[in-house]
């Protein structure tokens, strides 16, 4: 059950914390940390997986935890920042793709309880919407606007092309299961 994909999800449950802390430290280079353990925590979820399946390492504990601990890690992240910007043009976007994560968890959880999880299983949209959150958030926490307002833009319009790939991968996701939740399946 612990092997080092487990493992690898539960340090960026761990991360959790410890990028709170960082963020409201009076560190001199609080954002560039925070930056810095949001893009290695993107890189254990890639690797957590990777090892699972080319290892055989998959478990149910991981399969359950790993959207887990990526949703936990972006929402927080999402959080920061909403304070950090107070910003209508930041909170909509951040709003839209925590909103999706418990849309699509909570319709992936029903779908799988009717045995149908495979239909909502993650697709490529969903992979490089990933892509983009992580480099969206990854811009946003470890430049701050005032001192970096060119990477600011660039971490917006990541944040806003993230946000534009949430939608349509809800819209597939929806789409796929809609026969069973209009109840002409």
């Amino acid at each position: 059950m612990f092997n080092i994909a487990n493992q690898l999800t539960l340090v960026r449950i761990f991360f959790i914390p410890l990028l709170v802390v960082i963020y409201y430290s009076d560190l001199q280079y609080r954002y560039f940390l925070c930056g810095a353990l949001f893009g290695l925590a993107g890189i254990t979820d890639y690797l957590d997986g990777h090892i699972a399946r080319k290892y055989d390492l998959a478990t149910p504990f991981g399969a359950f935890l790993d959207p887990v601990a990526d949703k936990l890690m972006v929402a927080v992240a999402l959080a920061l920042l909403i304070e950090s910007y107070h910003d209508v043009w930041f909170t909509l976007p951040a709003i839209v793709i925590i909103s999706r994560e418990i849309v699509i968890s909570a319709l992936r959880e029903w779908m799988a309880e009717l045995g149908k999880r495979a239909s909502v299983s993650v697709s490529m949209i969903g992979k490089v919407k990933t892509t983009l959150q992580i480099i969206a958030i990854v811009v946003l926490l470890t430049f701050e606007s005032d001192s970096y307002p060119l990477f600011s833009q660039a971490g917006y319009v990541a944040l806003y092309l993230a946000a534009i790939l949430t939608l349509w991968s809800m819209m597939v996701y929806l789409k796929a299961a809609w026969p069973t939740l209009s109840g002409k399946n």
